[in-house]
């Protein structure tokens, strides 16, 4: 469905220097400052998949959208969505895609929701009967009519978000770019915009795009993740390979008993027999013990410490999303 070859984007301005001198300076001087936003990014996306296309702020990841939309024309490389290069055939491409940016709206803003989507069925060329069976399901699915007489401009962000995807979806696009869909929503409405997005896909088989700073979307949404860091590509698997990989570190936590003495030396050398990596400490009144679940088995940890210790309660954890997605930035940093 998408194939992306060698894709670069680079950005030539002008350089600036500070302060009133600077400014005159700039007025006599044409220097250039070249940025490299995407560096030789390649990646292929099946139809129907769900994609987390992730980076922090700056590591090119809205560049390479743009160019995958057809906003922006790369410096090289080539793109095609569905067999189209967006650049080259903007009107064709924007007949196969939807887009959905979490700041922006594609509504009228003074109008009615539903004078909108109606606006915008005329725009696409979607015949009446066709319409209709598309808004009775999109209004299954994410609640329309609850606000769809409301003039855009009154509706909350979630209201908005909602209608946006509606809007996006109208054409029955194959490829959705998803920009941040569930930033400063609360957690109801994100849990109800999760689940739109998991039936629309199931439903429609859309290929999903999606990029965003909340990991919990990527944990709900997508089986793979492709991760940028300065315009390079750094990971693109599976979310389970990336658990395997990077998130082997298990965290056991123990509530002790009332007064229960608590001789930490030897019971961290008993663990660190297990695996020499691992961490035993007292936090928040409770020990934790931090280890590799790939040395070191669940079973064999709490012996030991049930072995010294009273335990009333324990409670096991794996490395969080964001834990994980920070040690791929710090080892891609470190390659450079």
């Amino acid at each position: 469905m998408i194939r992306v070859r060698n894709l670069s984007k680079t950005f030539v301005t002008q350089k600036r220097y500070p302060g009133f001198l600077g400014s005159l300076k700039g007025l006599v001087t044409r220097e250039k400052v070249r940025t490299v936003a995407v560096d030789d990014v390649s990646f292929d996306i099946d139809a129907g998949e769900i994609v987390g296309y992730i980076g922090a702020n700056g590591a090119g990841k809205s560049t390479t959208i743009k160019m995958m939309t057809g906003i922006l024309t790369p410096s090289s490389g080539r793109v095609t969505v569905d067999g189209v290069v967006p650049w080259e055939r903007r009107m064709a491409n924007a007949a196969n895609i939807g887009v959905v940016f979490g700041q922006r709206t594609q509504l009228w803003w003074d109008l009615p929701v539903t004078e909108s989507l109606t606006l915008l069925r005329d725009v696409y060329g979607v015949p009446k009967g066709e319409y209709e069976k598309r808004i009775a399901f999109l209004d299954e699915v994410l609640g329309l009519s609850e606000f769809s007489g409301s003039p855009v401009r009154t509706l909350s962000l979630g209201q908005r978000m909602r209608a946006d995807l509606a809007a996006s979806l109208l054409h029955r696009p194959k490829v959705l770019y998803l920009d941040e869909p569930t930033i400063g929503l609360d957690l109801i409405v994100k849990e109800k915009v999760r689940k739109a997005i998991k039936e629309l896909n199931r439903e429609f088989g859309t290929t999903i795009i999606l990029t965003t700073h909340d990991l919990a979307d990527i944990e709900e949404l997508c089986r793979r993740i492709i991760v940028i860091d300065s315009g390079r590509l750094v990971y693109d698997g599976s979310l389970d390979e990336l658990r395997a990989k990077y998130g082997r570190a298990r965290t056991v936590r123990f509530h002790l008993a009332p007064g229960a003495e608590l001789d930490l030396a030897p019971l961290s050398a008993e663990i660190a027999a297990l695996d020499p990596s691992s961490r035993t400490v007292m936090e928040d009144g409770e020990l934790a013990v931090t280890f590799d679940r790939a040395k070191a088995g669940v079973g064999a940890v709490v012996q030991k410490v049930l072995a010294r210790h009273e335990v009333l309660d324990y409670a096991i954890s794996e490395t969080k999303i964001e834990e994980i997605v920070k040690r791929i930035y710090l080892e891609a940093e470190a390659g450079r």
